[in-house]
């Protein structure tokens, strides 16, 4: 027989605390695996957004023509985004360029990308 005294082992309360202490920290894990893969999706969609204003830049550029100032907006989707371009075009000192902002953004979306450029008719 054994005396009460000698018994070894873990109690009912030291159990319960170490569950505690896992459940918080795979809570957290789980957390910081959320917040990776939103920030994962944010940094893919101004990726997307600025290869959509440089490729809205390039076009206006192979134009070679000189756009009234202004401003324009239009859809330029890119993959799976459908975004929109928002073009503003400003007179400069020099007659021959234009200045060109566009900035891309999804519809009703705060702007993901800006991108400033010249255009000109010149060679």
């Amino acid at each position: 027989m054994t005396t009460p005294g000698s018994q070894t082992g873990f109690t009912l309360l030291e159990v319960l605390i170490a569950l505690a202490i896992v459940s918080v920290a795979l809570a957290a894990s789980v957390r910081a695996l959320g917040v990776g893969a939103s920030s994962a999706q944010a940094m893919q969609q101004r990726s997307l957004a600025l290869q959509a204003a440089e490729n809205r830049l390039a076009e206006l550029r192979l134009m070679r023509s000189l756009p009234a100032p202004g401003r324009k907006t239009e859809p330029c989707p890119q993959g799976p985004l459908p975004l929109v371009c928002e073009q503003q075009f400003q007179t400069t000192v020099n007659r021959n360029f234009r200045l060109a902002s566009i900035r891309t953004r999804l519809a009703n979306g705060p702007v993901l990308a800006e991108l400033n450029g010249l255009l000109s008719v010149l060679p």
